[in-house]
């Protein structure tokens, strides 16, 4: 496809292109009313679009930001992203989306395209605490400016990042389900080599200990991030004949497949098992019974991290900051045990 350009309009008036420039640019002190205007006239006609590559070129800046999520399987991270956009558009920059998919060359794959793109900067959720720390040092060493979110680095690198509270939440939430009546508590646990499993696992410990519940690692299995992961977990622990009354996700697609399995062996949920997970979203309240779930404030999230995105941008010396927001636990009934203190 060719596009028009000044060299067109100019040819077509019979005029340089210099004074199309400047006319296209609303140049009135050097071009006439009367030029001025045929020239806009003929370009319209024309169908001429100004070269906003070659602008952002001159000016050393797209006005383009990355994110890159390490899945799209969940309203979490469609709401993130939604929430940026919008606020990123506000300020005049675009935004172009990756996914990792869990995968650490996938993810680092997607965070070159980006460089190679020019992108004025990146959010990032990572999909593995350690894998790509010397593609993240490379794009810093660019002035690149970086910005985590949720699944946060947690050493290694300095760069600003929001994330939620979740270790004490965690705790919370498995005080919640000790006080519910459940002494046996599995953990479907994430990947050690996401920082906010690890967080969350070290409140789940410390909730039973205050309970004085030993720590039965029987209890404990890293299970993965989605469906089947959950599903897969839950069919495990029930063919090895473990007996537990409760199940505590580390996020809420792993509870949506034990629930499911907990169900197709006629589990009833909570009177035989309760659930709950981190990480709640509408997904939680879309089965029956709803789902016990801590759900993080995506849009202040978003918020947050739009501003330490655009604050690098506008100087990559600033401070990196870490802010940490809290997030809700909202009680559902698929934990409406009888109270046990």
């Amino acid at each position: 496809m060719r596009y028009v350009t000044i060299k067109d309009i100019a040819a077509a008036l019979g005029i340089s292109k210099s004074t199309v420039s400047r006319a296209l640019h609303g140049d009135t002190s050097n071009v006439g009313k009367e030029t001025l205007q045929k020239i806009v006239e003929t370009a319209r006609q024309m169908g001429y679009h100004r070269n906003e590559a070659a602008v952002n070129l001159r000016a050393k800046s797209n006005h383009v930001i990355g994110i890159l999520v390490p899945e799209i399987t969940t309203p979490f991270s469609m709401s993130y992203i939604s929430e940026v956009q919008k606020l990123m558009n506000e300020k005049g920059y675009g935004v172009n989306i990756a996914f990792s998919n869990e995968d650490p060359e996938v993810e680092k794959s997607n965070l070159e395209i980006f460089a190679n793109g020019r992108v004025d900067g990146i959010m990032v959720s990572s999909c593995h605490n350690t894998a790509n720390l010397e593609t993240y040092r490379s794009l810093l060493r660019r002035r690149i400016p970086l910005v985590f979110f949720d699944r946060v680095i947690s050493e290694g690198i300095s760069v600003p990042c929001v994330t939620s509270n979740d270790h004490i939440k965690s705790f919370f939430v498995v005080e919640h389900m000790i006080r519910k009546g459940c002494r046996r508590i599995v953990h479907l646990a994430g990947p050690d080599h996401i920082q906010n499993a690890v967080l969350r696992c070290k409140g789940y410990r410390e909730a039973i200990a205050k309970f004085k519940i030993d720590y039965d690692p029987e209890l404990v299995i890293s299970s993965g991030v989605d469906v089947e992961d959950g599903a897969r977990a839950i069919e495990n622990f029930l063919l090895r004949g473990i007996n537990f009354d409760g199940v505590f996700c580390f996020t809420e697609t792993q509870a949506l497949g034990a629930k499911r399995c907990l169900q197709e062996h006629n589990i009833v949920i909570p009177d035989d098992v309760a659930i709950a997970t981190m990480s709640g979203t509408l997904l939680s309240t879309l089965v029956y019974p709803q789902i016990t779930a801590a759900e993080q404030q995506v849009g202040e999230m978003a918020r947050i991290a739009s501003e330490l995105l655009i604050e690098k941008i506008n100087d990559f010396q600033s401070p990196d900051r870490t802010i940490i927001i809290d997030a809700k636990i909202v009680e559902r009934n698929s934990t409406q045990k009888s109270s046990v203190e």
